[in-house]
This record gives C-alpha cells, structure tokens and sequence, in this order.
C-alpha cells in the first residue's frame, strides 16, 4: 500500500478465542449477553497481541468489523445499548470507519450467489421467520437500521457497496488515502518536533556546563593570594 506497512485483522481472529466461539455458535447454547463478552474476549486479545504493536510500529491497521458490530448485532437482540458500549470501553477510537452500505435485496441476493445465508447471518436464533431467508431480510434489515443510527452518531464515511467492485475499491482508497497523508504528516511533524527538542536540550545543557566552568574560574581568580611569612635570620 503505496510503502504503508499494513496489518490486517477481522471478527473472531484472535488465537485465543476463534475455536471457543465457533464451537459455542455450534452448539447454540448461550445467551446474547455471553457472545458478547466471548466477543469482548477476542477483541481484547488481538488489540493486546496485534493491533497495538502494529499502530506503534508505525502500522496501518486495517479491521473487516469492529466493535459497532458488536453494538448492532447485540442492540438488535435486545441488548441494553450503553451495556454493550461499556463491555468495549476499552477499544481505541478509529481515525476512520467506512461503512459499505447496502439494500437487503441487494445484499440477500449477493449472498445467496455466494456462500449461501447462514444459519446466525439469518438471525434464525432470534425467530424472525419461518425459514433462512424471510429470517435473513428482517434480521439484516434490522442491523442495517442500527448502523445507519451509529452512522451518524459516530460519523462513519458511507460508501454504497450496491456498486462494482472496483467503483468500491476506488471510493475507499478515496476516502483512506487522506488519513494516511495526515497521519505521515503529523510523524514527520512529530520527530522534527522531538529532534528540535533534543538538540535545545543539548544546547541547555553546554551553556549550563560553561556557566559552572566560568564560575568555577571566577571564584578561583577571587580567592586571595597565600600570604608569605618573611623570613628570619637567627
């Protein structure tokens, strides 16, 4: 990316928790409240063990889904909305979040010419319809109300992923090419800051050392002069 390190990471990736919640969605056993902190778990490991090192390496990180799809998809199925912001508190706050939106025709159809609708794409734990499909529309059309809430809420950059792929492509680039040269901006700023710091700091410190020299030659050239006794003849 244009000599951009980048680092990329997405829903339920961690090494620690991948497994555990791919079998708990097998099994359907829990309730929404614990996918959530299952989710918070995950996230929390891959902010700790990939996100973070990355940003302070001077990374790009580029996340498929971050907390506000915790926030739709937990709000929907009848979440409190400031319980679920309090469980991810601790996320740190994006410089941009592009939202791909889409019309449930568009997208029901797109999916089904793809992998085909889910079981938990479709909602179908929450009872929304008698089978996948009619479940999938009403569930997603539900998600779809809540991020267009958060949308303006938390200023998402809305792109209208109803388009080709490479209109897409060419409407995120659009959009993450000026907080790249913002951010590379800000470090060149950063270090020329840092740099001129340094060196007043080392100019300081000469003119401290030179001022103790001149004092230490002051007050030697000030003391008084040994007085010698003369000298006696028996």
């Amino acid at each position: 990316m244009q000599g951009y390190g980048v680092l990329t990471t997405g829903w339920t990736r961690s090494d620690l928790m991948a497994k555990t919640i791919a079998s708990a969605k097998q099994g359907n056993i829990l309730d929404p409240w614990s996918y959530s902190l299952l989710y918070a778990t995950d996230f929390a490991d891959r902010l700790e063990h990939q996100i973070i090192p990355a940003l302070r390496s001077g990374f790009v990180v580029l996340s498929d889904r971050y907390i506000y799809t915790a926030f739709a998809r937990n709000v929907v199925r009848g979440c409190d909305r400031q319980w679920i912001r309090d469980v991810f508190g601790f996320a740190i706050v994006p410089d941009l979040v592009c939202y791909l939106r889409i019309d449930v025709d568009t997208l029901a159809l797109r999916v089904i010419e793809s992998k085909g609708i889910t079981y938990w794409e479709s909602g179908m734990d929450m009872r929304l319809g008698a089978d996948l499909y009619d479940s999938f529309k009403k569930y997603q059309g539900m998600i779809i109300e809540e991020f267009d809430k958060m949308a303006e809420e938390f200023s998402f950059q809305i792109v209208d992923a109803r388009r080709p792929p490479e209109e897409i492509q060419e409407a995120l680039r659009a959009r993450i090419l000026p907080i790249l040269k913002e951010g590379r901006t800000k470090r060149i700023s950063k270090a020329a800051a840092e740099k001129a710091a340094a060196e007043k700091a080392t100019e300081q410190a000469a003119e401290k050392g030179s001022e103790k020299a001149a004092e230490k030659a002051v007050e030697k050239a000030s003391e008084p002069a040994p007085v010698k006794e003369p000298a006696t003849t028996g």
